[in-house]
């Protein structure tokens, strides 16, 4: 099925910051003035209304923005990375693939979500100096981009799902009253991914989604039971399509409605056109009056179809957009709540023991050792500062550390001398 897949993003990297100094004929003694890098691109999703799966995700999983240009002299700053915008069908659902947590649902066309920031661009030499260092020699590397797996998952947006047992005719009464091909056989589970039809009924236009058969245990993911069940949710009308080739026509119409409300109570909350299908047979026909009598005896219309001849059909599409008209628009509201954290403290680490090393996290330390040059005396100098001004240094000291002793922090692995931190 092509409606839940896994991406990886990358956001891009910030450009590099340059070191350079102003060199003219009759200014011998000109000042730095390195520029800083450009901005790395970030990576949005968003709602493109002609797509109904997520089949484009089949053959491309990996999504990168451009990286920053690095900064260059005269003050000049690098340019901005090119932004990456991967498509995605109305009705997506984006969870972190590592914890779960919902990052957005998106329903609305050209509605956007930003999953991957780019990095921030490096300063140049020309931002470093100061009264009493007025020629700085180093510059610092862009920051990284942010990168992670996301989930995607896949709610059709339809107006009316057609569900039923395996084999009771979704998919030709689908195909009967909108211009749909789906693929249709007579054996269980030919849909093995929902199929969309615009039907047009006296006039009124609405959007129907044939899907693939539930059984009994759907609600826990037995035969293609979450994958069904997740569409269901954002339907507004069900046609209930009972298989008339059936032993218990209506024991199967009570086992459906079962498995929905054990899988989303609300499901079984949502109105039902029931239909007994496939009365071009001897068997449908005969048993019609008794399920007619038994779904009345419930409070339930029903309706007669055969979805091969178009016996009954049209009666059945009339009352289904009658029954539209009258219900409230659809709330395009994210079920889950999406979680807004406060920014985590940047200047908080940790430090712990790994392996053999050390191991320091912390967002700003982290960072600083991403963005440091170590290819500069003065850049190396001036992170161990910052080691020290957070209280890293301190901290090391405290757990042990000893000169010799290996400390990473973030990809940045450096040794531990007499002096603090040496490349």
């Amino acid at each position: 099925m092509f409606d839940e897949t896994k991406i990886y993003v990358k956001a891009g990297d910030g450009g590099n910051g340059c070191v350079s100094f102003r060199r003219e004929k009759f200014v011998p003694l000109g000042g730095p003035n390195g520029g800083k890098g450009g901005k790395g691109g970030d990576v949005s999703l968003v709602v493109d209304p002609h797509l109904n799966t997520l089949i484009f995700f089949r053959k491309h999983v990996h999504f990168r923005a451009g990286r920053g240009e690095h900064g260059r002299g005269k003050d000049q700053t690098g340019a901005a990375g090119a932004d990456y915008l991967v498509p995605v069908p109305p009705g997506t659902v984006v969870r972190d693939a590592e914890t779960g947590e919902l990052l957005g649902d998106l329903t609305r066309p050209e509605q956007r979500l930003l999953v991957a920031a780019g990095g921030r661009g490096g300063r140049g030499n020309a931002s470093f100096a100061t009264p009493t260092n007025q020629a700085p020699r180093f510059a610092e590397n862009g920051e990284p981009g942010q990168e992670r797996w996301l989930k995607l998952e896949l709610k059709l947006i339809a107006d009316v799902g057609v569900v039923g047992v395996p084999n009771a005719g979704k998919s030709t009464l689908l195909s009967v009253v909108t211009a749909a091909r789906p693929k249709i056989a007579d054996y269980p589970f030919t849909t093995l991914e929902p199929n969309l039809g615009v039907a047009l009924v006296d006039g009124r236009d609405f959007v129907m989604a044939d899907l693939p058969g539930l059984i009994e245990g759907a609600h826990t993911g037995a035969g293609l039971g979450h994958q069904f069940l997740r569409h269901v949710e954002r339907t507004r009308l069900l046609i209930h399509l009972l298989n008339g080739a059936s032993p218990d026509p209506l024991g199967d119409w009570q086992a459906i409605n079962q498995e929905l409300e054990l899988f989303n109570p609300l499901l079984a909350q949502k109105p039902q056109v029931v239909a007994l299908n496939k009365l071009d047979l001897p068997e449908a026909r005969a048993i019609w009056p008794q399920v007619e009598r038994a779904l009345k005896a419930r409070g339930q219309e029903a309706f007669a179809i055969s979805a091969v001849t178009g016996e009954g059909v049209t009666p059945l599409m009339r009352r289904v957009a009658e029954r539209l008209a009258g219900l409230p628009e659809p709330e395009t509201g994210e079920e889950e709540v999406v979680v807004f954290r406060p920014a985590p403290d940047e200047k908080a680490f940790t430090v712990e023991r790994e392996g053999d090393a050390w191991r320091v996290r912390g967002v700003r330390i982290e960072r600083a050792a991403a963005m440091t040059n170590w290819d500069y005396y003065e850049a190396a100098a001036r992170f161990q500062r910052i080691l020290e001004a957070l209280g890293v240094s301190q901290a090391l000291v405290t757990a042990g550390v000893k000169d010799g002793d290996t400390v990473r922090i973030g990809t940045t692995e450096l040794v531990w001398g007499e002096q603090g931190i040496e490349d």
